[in-house]
């Protein structure tokens, strides 16, 4: 499987956002699964997810939470999820 190119990574997880409510969150899962082509396995996707998750947080363009509390999307063990940057 041909990993996709970041800038695709960026594109899916910002346009899963954006057809959410501006406080909902999504989970990286439903970023990978939405990378993943037919068939292909999108546990495989997961790193590469999480990587451009943490890089996007760093740039202040999302939020990564788990329990509620920020975190980093590469540190963090277990379920975390993406979220929007408030601009309030």
């Amino acid at each position: 499987m041909i990993p996709p190119s970041e800038d695709r990574v960026v594109e899916t997880i910002l346009g899963l956002l954006a057809a959410r409510a501006p406080d909902a969150t999504i989970c990286p899962s439903e970023a990978a699964r939405a990378l993943a082509a037919d068939g292909a396995d999108w546990r495989a996707l997961m790193p590469a997810v999480r990587r451009v998750a943490a890089a996007l947080a760093g740039q202040g363009r999302l939020r990564v939470t788990q329990q509620g509390r920020e975190v980093d999307a590469l540190a963090a063990r277990g379920p975390i999820r993406l979220g929007r940057v408030s601009r309030g």
